[in-house]
């Protein structure tokens, strides 16, 4: 048990960090460090963060967007969520256009989302932060989707959400993690 203790107090040293790609969304870069007394080559993959918005209608529904995700080669059930238009964009302003955006409705007067949790997607070698929020009160708007996208919007119980992750149906980790905690913090 000393070991193992004593290797997790060694330090991880970054030694460079080199930009191998950037594209739209994603900045890849290949880092050297020093770990455990070795040099190793890592994959770092910066993201500038987004926000997701669970909303729920005045019966206790969930809306959900089905779309189709170039690298799954498939549609996904989610909750609505997009990247931040600037780095430095107010998480809360991101999650109220995606709602918008996504499924064609509001927050009635524009009334306050409510933060439920933040997670980091892919800890591993991503930086990606989502910021969940829940939204309640919600009146019909227009969905204002970009050229390339298409999102059919439904609506679910909490319950029929739940045997959709526990089916594997629904494989999206914000998704999932919205949807437990919702279910946690506002029906246990």
């Amino acid at each position: 048990m000393g070991d193992k203790i004593e290797q997790e107090n060694l330090p991880v040293v970054r030694l460079d960090r080199q930009l191998k790609y950037q594209g739209n969304i994603l900045k890849i870069y290949e880092d050297t460090v020093v770990a455990n007394g070795h040099e190793a080559h890592w994959d770092y993959i910066h993201h500038d963060g987004a926000a997701a918005v669970l909303p729920v209608t005045d019966d206790g529904k969930i809306l959900m967007v089905r779309q189709y995700r170039n690298a799954l080669d498939r549609f996904t059930l989610e909750i609505p969520a997009g990247k931040l238009d600037e780095p430095d964009e107010p998480k809360v302003e991101c999650a109220y256009r995606e709602l918008e955006e996504e499924t064609g409705y509001r927050v009635e007067n524009q009334g306050k989302l409510e933060y439920l949790m933040s997670l980091n997607t892919t800890v591993a070698f991503c930086d990606e932060a989502i910021d969940i929020f829940v939204a309640h009160h919600l009146i019909p708007s227009r969905q204002h989707l970009d050229e390339d996208e298409f999102i059919n919007v439904c609506e679910y119980t909490v319950d029929a959400l739940c045997e959709k992750i526990f089916s594997g149906e629904i494989q999206d980790a914000k998704t999932i993690a919205a949807i437990m905690a919702y279910k946690v913090k506002y029906q246990a």
